[in-house]
């Protein structure tokens, strides 16, 4: 069965996990991986693959993976990727989706995590760049900037980021506006060095290259 990217997202299921899932994070000191998180990396994802010239079906597996992706934080945030995957499968099979559908959405999902990540499709490799480029000041739930950990305080410090789809160059460009007042670029790159490094392997998974731009400044 054609399972659409509107059925997954208006599914009380699929909803109650991600609202389960950020409650979960929220009580462990994470930042938002609530609707506004998914509902990006779902559109950010299918817009890579888009931009591309991947197939139409492509894009909206690219969609449903990108907000299904992160339902495995309501078991545990550790290997959160593969036990989401698992669900993913269980829900999209009663659901009655086609297998061949399935595999590429749990595919995508059991490997967005930085930890056990590979880009092993374009589909895992639009998630990875959408998901790791989520850096955003509005993520950031603590209000109290003296109690801020370097994650809370890289997440408050950038104003603005987004991804820059070049097909004619061949490059991916994270873009991104950091008030340096509140966090040296090189506290970004302490906690996000890995998270880059798999990006530009997602990048080339997709025949493109990965550069960084931080307030108007080439750095990769």
């Amino acid at each position: 069965m054609h399972i659409t990217a509107e059925q997954i997202k208006s599914n009380p299921v699929i909803r109650t996990y991600i609202q389960k899932a950020d409650e979960s994070l929220t009580a462990l000191g994470y930042t938002e991986h609530s609707f506004a998180h998914v509902t990006k990396v779902a559109v950010e994802a299918k817009r890579i693959l888009m931009m591309l010239g991947r197939s139409e079906r492509e894009q909206e597996l690219a969609e449903i993976a990108g907000y299904m992706h992160d339902i495995g934080n309501v078991v545990n945030r550790a290997d959160h990727a593969q036990s989401g995957a698992v669900m993913a499968f269980r829900i999209l099979d009663h659901m009655g989706m086609d297998p061949e559908d399935i595999a590429d959405v749990i595919t995508a999902i059991g490997n967005h995590d930085e930890h056990t990540a590979k880009p092993v499709s374009d589909i895992a490799a639009a998630i990875i760049l959408a998901d790791k480029s989520d850096v955003r000041c509005t993520r950031v739930r603590n209000q109290n900037k003296e109690d801020f950990d370097i994650h809370d305080r890289v997440n408050y410090a950038v104003k603005r980021s987004g991804l820059d789809i070049d097909p004619k160059r061949k490059v991916i460009t994270l873009d991104l506006t950091i008030n340096t007042d509140e966090c040296a670029v090189m506290d970004y790159f302490e906690i996000f060095l890995e998270r880059m490094m798999l990006c530009r392997k997602a990048a080339e998974r997709l025949g493109m290259t990965f550069s960084i731009v931080i307030n108007e400044q080439i750095i990769l």
